[in-house]
């Protein structure tokens, strides 16, 4: 069921991504430099509707930030890890805002299981790996951690096949599970 929430003056405002949407965010995926006006060509709609579009979705927090795109690599860091850190709940925020200050940390996710959080961060070599997981494992509330090198990505980062599974439902080719009513 979509997700509705109350915006501004009351009105209730569905945070769902729609067909077109889906159909506009994979011709970004793809073009990620396209003009609206070539998207609106690709797509079959108007310019404005297109701009429109995409000023509803950047301010639906729908369009993420570039940084993801970015690849470590490039940056010198060809090392990903994910940590997982048993801490003391009543820290929390203390831990969270010390792992936010450490800048090979790529992201932390709140989790559920044995372990509280999942911490991504990158390093440019095994001795940066240990010393970035010394770091983590010396802040103030953080208890236990474990750490697991990626040896390989086997599948990149995606959400076209969501996208498309969204774009097909309005031409009647629905190749997922049901909508809730």
């Amino acid at each position: 069921m979509a997700r509705q929430t109350t915006g501004r003056a009351g009105r209730v405002r569905n945070d769902e991504v729609d067909a077109t949407d889906a159909r506009l965010l994979l011709a970004l995926a793809e073009s990620p430099r396209a003009s609206v006006l070539a998207l609106a060509e690709r797509l079959g709609l108007s310019r404005n509707t297109v701009q429109a579009r995409l000023a509803g979705l950047d301010a639906r927090g729908v369009l993420g930030s570039f940084e993801r795109r970015i690849d470590p690599t490039a940056l010198g860091y060809p090392l990903t890890a994910f940590v997982t850190v048993q801490l003391v709940q009543r820290r929390l925020a203390e831990v969270a805002a010390a792992l936010a200050d450490v800048p090979e940390v790529v992201e932390v996710l709140g989790i559920s299981g044995q372990t509280d959080l999942l911490v991504q961060l990158v390093a440019r070599d095994a001795d940066d790996l240990y010393r970035i997981a010394g770091q983590l494992l010396g802040i103030d509330g953080v208890e236990r951690t474990s750490t697991s090198m990626v040896m390989r990505r086997l599948v990149r980062h995606r959400l076209a096949p969501l996208l498309e599974r969204i774009a097909d439902r309005s031409s009647g080719r629905d190749a997922g599970p049901p909508a809730e009513s």
